[in-house]
């Protein structure tokens, strides 16, 4: 089968884009690599999305997939390893196989960014983790820390601080970053401080997992141990794009090289999202993207 769109990713821009596409009766494929919603499925709250007062990043994921099967999608759950131009056609190739299209979204998003520490990836699923929501339960009454000091970071801290004893903040900046309304509740938490201008430099462990972190103050050069058996990671995001190197340009960092229209280099293929060049990397932002990019493909398509 020939499809109108594969569309990679299966976040907000992507389920965005899918949903447009549909309603211009374009039959559409998902591919996700991971859990249908993307990174705002790691949110435990979305306070800033249109239209709603307040819900967690799995709800809102659900109403949008919700929507967008019941408009036809197609969803596959499969990694995409590159993407030929073939003119007139795509071919979207996956680990299980390949797809053919009459045009491709990129919309693969980002990944968490990692602290490149020795250790870092045994230690996954050991005391290191990326999501709150996902993993807070294991670490009731205990003393946990979080690197990081954004809006991702200070939400990672906000949820861990109803459950956990203490919440220590690492930040490399000599303030938090993000909206000041997290700001403010982060300060009104008595159970979380904040280190500041100060970084995660080292991991202690043993066979049971993590039993502390090393941070270092970068104005000093002080070194500090920090006994706690769970570390949350929020130092921002990777875009996931090198599937696509040597077919759509990026940049130096690896984002696809798209302005506002959405329009890769390569007639066909467009992007949508955070895996885009961009200023604000917000769900409101992507799906945005996600719409820009399927009127484009629409109108591509005649």
């Amino acid at each position: 089968m020939v499809y109108d769109i594969i569309i990679v990713g299966a976040g907000p821009a992507g389920l965005t884009a899918a949903i447009y596409a549909l309603r211009a009766k374009k039959s559409v494929l998902l591919i996700e690599k991971g859990a249908l919603g993307g990174q705002m499925t790691y949110s435990p709250k979305i306070e800033n999305y249109p239209g709603f007062l307040e819900l967690s990043g799995n709800e809102l994921a659900d109403k949008m997939v919700e929507q967008a099967l019941a408009l036809g999608a197609e969803i596959e759950i499969d990694a995409v390893t590159g993407i030929r131009d073939d003119g007139e056609t795509k071919t979207v190739f996956t680990e299980g196989g390949s797809f053919v299209s009459r045009a491709v979204i990129v919309a693969s998003g980002a990944a968490h960014r990692r602290l490149g520490l020795p250790h870092e990836e045994e230690l996954i699923g050991s005391g290191i983790s990326f999501c709150a929501v996902c993993d807070a339960a294991f670490f009731n009454d205990q003393d946990i820390c979080v690197a990081g000091g954004g809006n991702s970071a200070m939400q990672e801290a906000l949820l861990l601080s109803e459950n956990c004893k203490t919440v220590t903040m690492v930040q490399n900046l000599a303030f938090l970053t993000g909206e000041e309304t997290l700001k403010e509740k982060v300060a009104e938490k008595e159970n979380i401080r904040v280190i500041y201008s100060s970084v995660v430099t080292g991991l202690a462990y043993n066979d049971n997992g993590l039993t502390g972190i090393e941070i270092e103050n970068t104005d000093t050069g002080e070194k500090t141990q920090i006994p706690t058996c769970g570390l949350f990671v929020a130092v921002g995001l990777a875009p996931d794009t090198e599937p696509f190197r040597g077919l759509i340009d990026l940049d130096t960092w690896g984002y696809v090289a798209a302005d506002e229209t959405c329009l890769t280099n390569v007639p066909g293929v467009f992007t949508a999202g955070d895996c885009r060049v961009k200023s604000v990397r917000q769900v409101s932002t992507a799906a945005a993207d996600g719409a820009v990019a399927a009127v484009a493909a629409i109108k591509y398509l005649g």
